[in-house]
């Protein structure tokens, strides 16, 4: 049966649901629980761009620069959205691209919302997360400022993540899979 708009019941083997938030918030841990749970398949866009591109996310941002990695998330995000059933991660900053938000207006997008300062307790000083070289805190501050807004507006379902298990994540979003979504104004 294939009945409902993008993201309702019916499109696929499930509907798919797309999770956004900063670097640390456990997309990509939660994805996989999700996935798990739902028995479906998870898309994680970082390791989908680390395989197109033959190195870790790192050496892309210092090889080959910021602007590289954004043309490749692109692509990365549009063929996730395009062949996924299941859910898909996303890096952190694919959001700011215009095209990747028109592409999630209407889509089950799952923002999961996280404390700076968990944030900076899962981040930490020793991680490789390109972005956040030099001053990890100050960094991080800066990223949540310009892109908070940005996850709040694309979520149709906001999850906060401090203090809970991936599991209890997972459960919490596939409970809402099948419940009515309220309307989102397409922007």
């Amino acid at each position: 049966m294939t009945t409902g708009g993008p993201g309702q019941p019916g499109r696929g083997t499930f509907p798919l649901v797309i999770l956004i938030g900063p670097p640390g918030a456990g997309k990509t841990t939660v994805g996989g629980a999700l996935a798990a749970r739902l028995d479906v398949r998870f898309t994680d866009t970082d390791a989908s761009i680390e395989a197109a591109a033959g190195k870790p996310v790192g050496d892309i941002f210092i090889d080959d620069g910021e602007p590289a990695f954004r043309e490749l998330e692109r692509a990365a995000v549009a063929a996730a959205i395009a062949d996924q059933d299941g859910v898909v991660g996303l890096g952190g900053g694919a959001i700011l691209d215009a095209g990747t938000r028109e592409r999630l207006a209407g889509q089950p997008v799952v923002y999961l919302r996280t404390s700076f300062p968990e944030l900076a307790k899962r981040v930490g000083m020793d991680r490789a997360r390109p972005l956040l070289i030099g001053n990890p805190r100050g960094q991080l501050k800066a990223l949540l400022d310009q892109r908070l807004p940005i996850y709040e507006s694309l979520a149709w379902l906001t999850v906060d993540t401090d203090g809970r298990e991936p599991a209890d994540l997972a459960e919490q979003i596939a409970g809402a899979i099948g419940a009515p979504r309220p309307a989102r104004p397409e922007p």
